[in-house]
């Protein structure tokens, strides 16, 4: 789902003059926002590490390296 499609599922509660005063967001919506969000999130800190020379390591290695001192673990 767009950003575009998401704002128009958007629905706003209004007082009695007729100013906006909450949003209602149904879940599917609110779902779709917080990945986003995670996303955006998730890019500012790979930009970040990239910034500060860190090294990165793919999630393959990730996941190996954690499943050897976790054998019980469900991934």
């Amino acid at each position: 789902m767009s950003v575009t499609e998401l704002l128009q599922s958007i629905q706003f509660l209004t007082n009695a003059d007729g100013e906006k005063t909450a949003v209602l967001i149904d879940m599917d919506s609110w779902e779709e926002i917080l990945t986003l969000l995670e996303d955006i999130e998730d890019a500012y800190e790979l930009r970040q590490a990239k910034q500060e020379q860190e090294e990165l390591v793919d999630w393959e290695t990730v996941v190996a390296d954690y499943t050897k001192t976790h054998p019980d673990a469900e991934l």
